[in-house]
């Protein structure tokens, strides 16, 4: 990765920036360590601030991930607000729901959702719910299992297992998923390395449409 700068926060999909390059969001539950992760793949310690309470701002965070000097090519990197605070009132709930729906369906350079996962916890019901919604949508996503480093190896392998093993009884295709720490800085090159891939993709697609 060359360079990483936060862009805006946006209240609502009208409001983010013009959907001209590939877009990969992160979404998690209340204390996965989605902004570790972020800052981990970033290499930028204070990227993603570390909320200590989580929940309350339900804002779309765009960063702009590997622009030229004139911000141009590239592509975002999108922190959204994660699912499952317990205090969160009703209307916050359903504005989340509202805002997350917005931008799932319309925002049209989206490529891919990576949904971060506890690797210390057996599958958790709302992780399998968001994800089950992510698949009536029709919204690409890939797994990321996070903490790696909070248990020993066997164990984290045994956690994964398990919530693979819980989706494949209603998923047929299970998607890609990764495991990663950022104590042991591990799963960044792998994530980083499939981004560029669809990316590459993504140019291709581009082009293909410009021939037609």
């Amino acid at each position: 990765m060359k360079n990483a700068k936060y862009l805006i926060s946006s209240p609502s999909i009208s409001k983010c920036p013009a959907p001209d390059r590939p877009e990969y969001a992160f979404i998690g539950r209340s204390n996965v360590g989605k902004s570790s992760l972020i800052n981990l793949l970033t290499e930028q310690n204070a990227l993603a601030k570390v909320s200590a309470t989580p929940g309350k701002t339900i804002l779309i965070n765009h960063f702009l991930i590997n622009a030229n000097s004139k911000d141009e090519g590239g592509w975002y990197l999108v922190d959204l607000p994660g699912y499952g605070y317990a205090k969160r009132s009703k209307s916050q709930r359903e504005q989340w729901l509202k805002v997350m729906n917005d931008y799932f369906e319309k925002r049209e350079n989206l490529v891919t959702i990576f949904v971060l996962i506890d690797s210390r916890l057996s599958p958790q019901a709302n992780d399998i719910e968001f994800l089950e919604g992510l698949g009536e949508i029709g919204v690409p996503f890939n797994l990321v299992f996070t903490k790696a480093d909070k248990n020993s190896q066997a164990e984290t392998s045994k956690n994964v297992k398990t919530f693979l093993n819980k989706m494949k009884e209603s998923w047929e295709y299970i998607p890609k998923h990764f495991v990663t720490s950022t104590v042991k800085k591990s799963g960044r090159k792998e994530i980083l390395q499939y981004i560029e891939e669809l990316n590459v993709q993504y140019k291709d697609q581009g082009n293909q449409i410009l021939e037609q």
